[in-house]
């Protein structure tokens, strides 16, 4: 009954979403912040004035979205922590200048950055080439490449974690592929900078897509958003999802040359012409005209991170030193598996792969301070107490 395509497939596996508890939640990468006031205002506002447009198809072309987010890169330089705001204002700091202004015609939206990613796939890399990819990465990349029959060519890290720069772009050449890559990187949190991407394109074929996937860089990455005026093959992904608060919104852009946005437009306009829909361009609309509260949350996201990673280094925990909001770490002496029980019995959900060089570590999204603080005494307990570990019971208050 299904096709041959239907019986290959391999799924991407989510974070776990409890519906019978409540958990402290720090499995998944959300922000633990609500958006912004004025984002919940408009919604409001919007369904009361305007009930009639939720009868009527959306902008198919998201166009003042688009403006939004322009003028929001423009004004932040792409690094929401490192933006300095003064009240309302903001401006970027001086390393995140961009040299050009980002125009709308730069930016395309879709139903959240998995679905971008996938219209990039389809637009790009060719299933008679095998797709360079690093070994530990964003787990949906191998999934869409097995989705549209694409072979991959896996790179593995460093012993630091990090990317290994020359061999990607050696296997890449020889491939005749394009090239993505998160950065920073996922789940290691470690972080190219601006240059060293540079001197990657640099030597990277001109004809080949070059896609950085930014989606962690507004807590402490470098955008390649400057290169764009270097490499008309730079293809830069971004999300909602993490920094804006707005995983549930689903909206996901990339920002790129205007002939390259038109490339993904034409793909869009092949399966579903209304990809967007009209609360959530108003939300993203909103976040992105008022981008003084998301500097200050990425901040207190930063602040909890670098606070947790002395943490564990007091505690004797390894970790990868991170530029995202999570941390991949791991106890010397308890296994990943145990280490994700243990700390989900006492009421908090993190992160454990099986994937093989990994299996050892959990990924520790950042909360705040007080899920951090509650995270911090669960660790006391069942990782340096050496008490005997009992099965949760009841409900953990996040």
């Amino acid at each position: 009954m299904i096709s041959s395509r239907m019986k290959n497939l391999h799924p991407y596996v989510p974070g776990e979403q409890p519906k019978d508890r409540t958990y402290i939640k720090l499995n998944a990468n959300e922000n633990p912040y609500a958006p912004s006031s004025k984002v919940q205002e408009a919604l409001i506002d919007f369904i009361n004035k305007n009930p009639m447009k939720l009868a009527l198809y959306p902008d198919p072309d998201s166009l003042e979205l688009h403006a939004a987010i322009a003028d929001m890169l423009n004004r932040t330089g792409g690094v929401l922590c490192n933006a300095v705001t003064e009240g309302e204002n903001v401006r970027p700091s001086e390393k995140d200048l961009i040299p050009f202004t980002v125009t709308p015609d730069m930016i395309y939206s879709g139903n959240g950055s998995d679905e971008v990613l996938s219209f990039v796939f389809y637009a790009f890399f060719d299933s008679g080439k095998r797709l360079v990819l690093p070994e530990f990465t964003y787990s949906f990349y191998p999934v869409y490449a097995g989705f549209y029959n694409i072979e991959t060519d896996v790179v593995p890290m460093k012993k630091d974690w990090s990317l290994d720069t020359e061999e990607l772009l050696s296997r890449a050449g020889k491939n005749g592929s394009g090239l993505i890559f998160a950065n920073p990187n996922a789940p290691s949190g470690i972080s190219l900078s601006r240059e060293e991407v540079r001197a990657m394109l640099k030597k990277a074929s001109p004809d080949q897509i070059f896609v950085v996937d930014e989606a962690y860089c507004d807590f402490g990455g470098e955008s390649c958003i400057p290169l764009l005026a270097e490499f008309k093959n730079l293809l830069i992904v971004r999300t909602f999802s993490k920094s804006l608060c707005g995983a549930g919104m689903r909206l996901g852009y990339i920002v790129a040359s205007p002939e390259i946005v038109n490339f993904i437009t034409t793909v869009k306009n092949s399966l579903n012409h209304f990809p967007i829909d009209a609360l959530a361009q108003v939300a993203g609309n909103t976040a992105c005209r008022n981008p003084a509260y998301y500097c200050e949350c990425a901040r207190k996201v930063v602040e909890q991170r670098e606070s947790f990673q002395s943490f564990l280094a007091e505690k004797g925990w390894e970790f990868v030193p991170s530029k995202t909001n999570f941390v991949l770490a791991r106890h010397p002496s308890v296994s990943g598996e145990e280490v994700y029980r243990r700390i989900k019995h006492e009421g908090i959900l993190v992160r454990h792969f099986s994937t093989k060089g990994i299996e050892d570590y959990v990924r520790i999204t950042i909360g705040t301070k007080e899920q951090m603080d509650a995270l911090k005494a669960a660790i006391e307990k069942i990782c340096c107490s050496g008490e005997k570990v009992q099965p949760f019971s009841g409900t953990a208050q996040p």
